[in-house]
């Protein structure tokens, strides 16, 4: 039996019973590819329900406002991808007539649509020859064939997406496509795969060369960035100054707190810093530590301290991304999850 043929015998009988499978809406199939990169399948589901249910169709998405995508994106992280999302239904109803596209040649030139995201779409909508090429494939594809060229470098690229077009099962390329892309997320898992077991074990490389650690190859990335984040809390009855990220930075267009951003670990009791914070807020301020929380993202780990603050002074005129929202009104807003942890945490019960 081909290799093929195995993926999808073993696809017919162990795949999981996920809701964008029992369509060819071109529409739903773009919503759970998206919200699925770097999340996995138990995380996203909600999501896609959601997002689903408020957006039933991409007039409904294209017509709602960036502030609503971004809270209901909110905690999934990547904020930009929910940012093109709502960029590409805006080109869709006005590029595509509303239509959303099924064909990868158009699929490519969306915002937030890459090569596999426009293959996937192709494929399970409608049927279009197009090798699907994730992390679960190269993996399947690397320790089955024994490839060792890392798959994060041009060369790699190239050689496993020459083979998986090879490959391609073009009597049904959407169930051979899915099928690759299961059996990599819950039979040839990074960890732990169940090889003992495994249909194809008896022809796989990596297993008959007890290399089933060592691959796939992968280069490996940059230290990542530390940056010290220092919030100051500002409370009047049931308001609490807030500030809209801008451009340029992480977490453009949601909501946070009053920063000071500073170059290490602060000591709050050090005259340095005490005279940073008063140099901003006024002579008369005074702070206390609330809390602290390390929040990790793909390029970054910031570490953040939430500070209340007294007898403080903002110049409105100069600040204007600084507004008084309540508490209520601030619950409807995007927030990164740090912030949005932290008001679950410290105001919950005045949220409600």
């Amino acid at each position: 039996m081909t290799f093929q043929n195995e993926l999808i015998n073993w696809y017919n009988q162990n795949k999981r019973d996920l809701p964008w499978r029992h369509t060819n809406n071109a529409y739903i199939i773009w919503l759970s590819e998206i919200i699925l990169q770097q999340t996995r399948v138990e995380q996203g589901l909600p999501y896609f329900n959601k997002f689903l249910e408020n957006f039933p169709n991409v007039s409904d998405f294209a017509s709602a406002s960036e502030s609503k995508v971004l809270k209901l994106w909110q905690g999934l992280g990547y904020y930009s991808r929910g940012r093109n999302m709502h960029a590409t239904a805006q080109i869709v109803m006005s590029d595509f007539n509303g239509v959303f596209p099924t064909l990868y040649d158009d699929l490519i030139k969306l915002k937030g649509i890459g090569e596999y995201t426009a293959a996937a779409i192709s494929s399970f909508s409608s049927g279009e020859a197009r090798a699907v090429v994730d992390g679960n494939v190269f993996r399947v594809l690397a320790r089955y064939y024994g490839i060792n060229t890392p798959i994060n470098s041009p060369a790699g690229k190239k050689q496993f997406y020459t083979l998986a077009n090879e490959l391609m099962f073009k009597e049904d390329a959407a169930l051979y496509n899915q099928a690759i892309m299961e059996f990599g997320a819950m039979q040839c898992k990074p960890k732990s795969p169940a090889c003992n077991i495994c249909p194809l074990n008896q022809t796989c490389y990596a297993f008959n060369n007890h290399l089933v650690k060592e691959l796939p190859v992968k280069i490996g990335k940059a230290e990542k960035k530390h940056r010290f984040f220092n919030y100051f809390i500002c409370t009047q009855g049931d308001e609490i100054l807030v500030k809209e990220r801008q451009a340029g930075d992480i977490w453009q267009h949601l909501y946070d707190f009053p920063l000071i951003e500073t170059l290490e670990l602060p000591n709050w009791m050090d005259p340095s810093f005490n005279n940073t914070v008063k140099d901003f807020f006024g002579i008369n301020t005074e702070f206390t530590l609330i809390s602290y929380k390390k929040h990790i993202l793909t390029h970054q780990i910031i570490h953040v301290h939430f500070f209340a603050l007294k007898n403080y002074i903002f110049n409105f005129s100069k600040q204007k991304e600084l507004n008084w929202v309540s508490l209520s009104k601030l619950d409807e807003l995007p927030q990164p999850k740090v912030i949005h942890d932290f008001l679950e945490d410290n105001f919950k019960n005045k949220m409600e």
